[in-house]
């Protein structure tokens, strides 16, 4: 059996130990908005950890959703995970090349939901893993596939009209992971069609603000104080929100750190709900 996975985050020091581990599969699973003008796979294509397999976000999605990165069906998504070499004994590790957790926990948290816990993300991604000069290869390789035996956790998933209910109800928190000026509607939105604000009640939470200055993830004391700076309490049920469902992760990963047992993403976020006639939205 391969080792358990002690915390949601690994070190490099840990990844650089473990990395000839034969049931370990590591992936990056690099993603940018399209005004950031990188292309993930080419970076990868050019460096990327030794061993390690690209794992395309877009690929992993529900096709025919109508918005982005919507989680596929529980089959369809543990076929497409198998396929990409992740077993039900295999240990799992997750990165990505923002330096900011950017979008390695959206495939921590795809992994999870469906029933996969032996999964954690790597702190720092490939920034600290070439900061601290550790290897790197060009070569693409692959996985053998694997059976990957889905087991859909549904108290982590919400959609549209979860959170219909959440808003009018007050039932669930709302920490939303955009900037402060999407939140606050002052910046336009990158997707046309979608309104800016956020939603009535909602928290801000902004993705990069859980991470230091060189891309770890703050310890779980200082995650607490940060959140209950932001006035949410770890201890009653969470929904994290963002653009399409994938800074969110990031927060939803500092959630699990700072001890928080009782969180759920909105999948369809800010695309869905701001592009909703009827839905009330906030600004300011």
């Amino acid at each position: 059996m391969p080792p358990v996975l002690p915390t949601p985050i690994v070190s490099t020091a840990w990844l650089a130990a473990h990395l000839h581990e034969p049931s370990l599969r590591v992936f990056d699973a690099s993603w940018y908005l399209p005004s950031a003008g990188r292309n993930p796979r080419e970076e990868f294509a050019t460096a990327h950890i030794p061993g390690a397999v690209y794992a395309d976000l877009d690929a992993l999605a529900d096709e025919t959703a109508p918005f982005p990165h919507t989680l596929a069906a529980p089959d369809v998504l543990a076929q497409r995970l198998g396929a990409l070499g992740i077993g039900d004994d295999t240990l799992v590790v997750v990165y990505d090349n923002s330096g900011q957790h950017f979008s390695a926990p959206r495939l921590w948290w795809m992994i999870k939901t469906l029933g996969h816990h032996n999964v954690a993300v790597l702190d720092g991604g490939l920034v600290a893993w070439q900061r601290e000069q550790r290897p790197v290869s060009p070569s693409i390789t692959s996985y053998t596939p694997a059976h990957f035996t889905p087991s859909f956790d549904a108290s982590r998933w919400r959609d549209l009209e979860a959170m219909r209910a959440t808003v009018s109800g007050g039932r669930e928190q709302v920490v939303d992971a955009r900037s402060l000026g999407r939140f606050s509607g002052s910046e336009a939105e990158p997707r046309a069609g979608v309104r800016g604000g956020h939603m009535p009640g909602a928290h801000h939470v902004h993705y990069a603000s859980v991470v230091h200055s060189d891309g770890s993830l703050f310890g779980a004391d200082d995650l607490r104080a940060r959140f209950i700076d932001a006035g949410v309490d770890i201890n009653a049920p969470i929904t994290a929100s963002c653009g399409t469902g994938i800074t969110a992760c990031a927060v939803l990963l500092a959630l699990d750190v700072a001890g928080a047992r009782h969180t759920a993403l909105y999948d369809g976020s800010w695309t869905e709900w701001g592009s909703q006639s009827d839905t009330p939205v906030i600004t300011g």
